[in-house]
C-alpha cells in the first residue's frame, strides 16, 4: 500500500506519520482513526435524531445539516486529545526519558467523559426512542388516555358536567310532576271505563243487581254517575298538567339552551384536551415512557437498552480512552524529544543573542568613549601647536618702526597695543581687555608694510590701519 494511503488514519487520528516509527503505534493510531471515523457516522445519525425528536417527529429537512456539525465538532476535540502530547519543558539539558512528558491533565479527560455522557443523553436517547417507538407509542396512548380522564373529572369540563346533570335533573323532575297528573288523570279515566262497562253489564242483566234496564236510582245509575265524575275528575288533571305544563316551559326553555351550550362547550374543550394531549408526545414524554418501559420490565427492554446505550457510550469514548492507555509510548516520547530539543536550540540561541547584544554594547561602549578621549587629545595636540606656532610667529615677527610710535602715544585701545606687541607671552592674551579700545579689525590681522608681510599682535576689537 502506498505511504501516503497508508497514512491516512494516521492523519484522521491528528497524529504525525513521521514520528509514528513502530508497528505498535502506528496499529494503535490506525485504530483510533476508526474509531475516530466511525463516531463521525454515529455523531451524524444521533444529531439527526436529535433534531427530528425535537421537533414531535416531522422529520425536518435541517436535521441532516445539524448533524454532521455536531459530530465535526466532537470529532475535533477527540482529535485534539489524542494530537495533543502533554510534553515538559522542565529540564530541557535532562536525557531520562521521564523527564519528556508532564502528568496527564485530569480535566480534559473528565471534560470529555462528560461531553461522553451528555452526548449519551442528547444523540444515544434520541436512538433508543427510535428504536422501541412501538412501545412507546403504546405506553403514550395509556397516558394520554389517562389524563384525559382526569382532566374531565378534575378539570373545567367536571363543572360543566356537573352542571349539565343537575339541570337535567330538574328536567327531569318538571317532567315527573307533569307526569304524575297525567298518570292519575289516565287512572281516573281508566276507573271510569271499568264502571261504565259494570253499569253496561248490570243494565244488561249480568251485573249485580240481575236487572235489565238502568233505572234512575238503581245500582246502574250510580254506576255511571261514578263513571262520569272520574272522567270529571280526569279532565280536571289533565287540565292542571296542561297548566304546570306552561309554567314550566320558560324554564325549560332556558334550562334547554343553556344545556345546548354546555354539551357544546364540554365536547370543544374536550376536542382541545385531545389535541393538547396528543401533542404531548415529544422527547420528553417519550424519553419518560422509555424509562417506565425499562422499570417495569427491565429484562424484556431494560437489558437490552442499557447494553446499548453503554455500547455507544464506548464508541464515544474508545478514541480518548486509546490515548488515555498509551501515554508515554514511542510516539509521544519522540514527539517530545523533537519538542524538547527545538525548545533548547531555541533557548540556547536567545541566551547567545543576549551575550552577543551584552558583548556587541560594551564594544560600542569602549569605541565610543576611547574615540571620545582621541578626540579631546586631537584637540588639546591642535591647540598647543597652534599656541606654539603663534608664540614662534611672534618671536620672529620684525615690528616697524612706525608700529612702535603708534604704541607709545595714549590712545585708546582694546588692550595695550605696546604690550601686544612687546610682550608676546600667551598668558597675557588671557588678561580682561580694556573695553575702550576703537579698531577696523583685529590688531593680529597680518598688514603689508613696505612690501613685507607683518604681523600686528593686539587683541579685542582696536581699530587700526595699514600705512603704505
Amino acid at each position: 500500500m502506498p505511504k501516503g494511503r497508508r497514512d491516512v488514519l494516521l492523519r484522521v487520528a491528528n497524529v504525525n506519520p513521521e514520528s509514528v516509527i513502530t508497528h505498535t503505534d502506528r496499529v494503535l493510531y490506525s485504530a483510533v482513526g476508526v474509531f475516530i471515523l466511525l463516531y463521525f457516522v454515529y455523531a451524524t445519525v444521533g444529531g439527526a435524531a436529535f433534531i427530528d425528536a425535537s421537533s414531535n417527529y416531522q422529520q425536518p429537512w435541517y436535521r441532516w445539516l445539524v448533524g454532521p456539525m455536531i459530530a465535526a465538532g466532537v470529532v475535533a476535540y477527540d482529535r485534539a486529545v489524542v494530537g495533543r502530547v502533554g510534553i515538559s519543558y522542565e529540564k530541557l539539558e535532562s536525557a531520562d526519558p521521564q523527564e519528556f512528558l508532564r502528568k496527564p491533565t485530569a480535566g480534559l479527560y473528565l471534560g470529555r467523559l462528560g461531553l461522553a455522557l451528555l452526548f449519551a443523553v442528547l444523540i444515544t436517547e434520541p436512538l433508543m426512542l427510535a428504536r422501541y417507538q412501538g412501545e412507546i407509542d403504546a405506553r403514550l396512548n395509556e397516558v394520554h388516555n389517562q389524563q384525559l380522564t382526569r382532566i374531565d373529572t378534575d378539570g373545567v369540563i367536571g363543572t360543566w358536567t356537573t352542571r349539565l346533570n343537575q339541570l337535567k335533573q330538574e328536567t327531569s323532575a318538571d317532567d315527573a310532576a307533569v307526569r304524575d297528573l297525567t298518570a292519575r288523570a289516565a287512572q281516573k279515566r281508566q276507573d271510569a271505563r271499568l264502571l261504565y262497562q259494570q253499569a253496561v253489564d248490570d243494565s244488561a242483566g249480568e251485573g249485580v243487581s240481575r236487572n235489565t234496564g238502568c233505572p234512575a236510582g238503581g245500582y246502574c245509575d250510580q254506576l255511571v254517575r261514578r263513571s262520569r265524575g272520574l272522567d270529571d275528575q280526569a279532565s280536571v288533571l289533565d287540565k292542571q298538567a296542561g297548566t304546570l305544563l306552561d309554567t314550566q316551559r320558560a324554564a325549560r326553555d332556558a334550562r334547554a339552551d343553556e344545556q345546548a351550550a354546555l354539551t357544546r362547550q364540554i365536547s370543544e374543550q374536550r376536542t382541545t384536551n385531545n389535541k393538547a394531549v396528543k401533542s404531548d408526545a415529544g422527547f420528553g414524554a417519550r424519553t419518560a415512557a422509555m424509562w417506565h418501559l425499562v422499570t417495569s420490565d427491565f429484562w424484556g427492554v431494560g437489558v437490552f437498552y442499557l447494553g446499548i446505550t453503554l455500547l455507544l457510550v464506548a464508541l464515544d469514548c474508545a478514541a480518548v480512552g486509546l490515548k488515555f492507555v498509551s501515554r508515554g509510548n514511542a510516539y509521544e516520547r519522540n514527539e517530545a524529544r523533537i519538542a524538547r530539543r527545538t525548545e533548547h536550540e531555541a533557548a540556547l540561541l536567545h541566551e547567545r543573542g543576549i551575550q552577543d547584544a551584552r558583548t556587541y554594547g560594551a564594544a560600542m561602549a569602549k569605541v565610543v568613549t576611547e574615540g571620545i578621549e582621541a578626540a579631546a587629545n586631537d584637540e588639546q595636540v591642535a591647540r598647543e601647536s597652534a599656541e606654539r606656532a603663534s608664540a614662534v610667529l611672534r618671536m620672529s615677527v620684525v615690528v616697524p618702526e612706525e608700529v612702535r610710535r603708534l604704541t607709545a602715544h595714549g590712545g585708546r585701545h582694546h588692550h595695550p597695543l605696546h604690550g601686544e606687541l612687546l610682550s608676546p607671552q600667551p598668558e597675557e592674551e588671557e588678561r580682561e581687555p580694556v573695553p575702550n579700545g576703537r579698531h577696523r579689525r583685529s590688531i593680529r590681522t597680518p598688514v603689508i608694510v613696505d612690501e613685507d608681510v607683518r604681523v600686528l599682535p593686539a587683541g579685542g576689537h582696536g581699530r587700526h590701519y595699514r600705512q603704505v
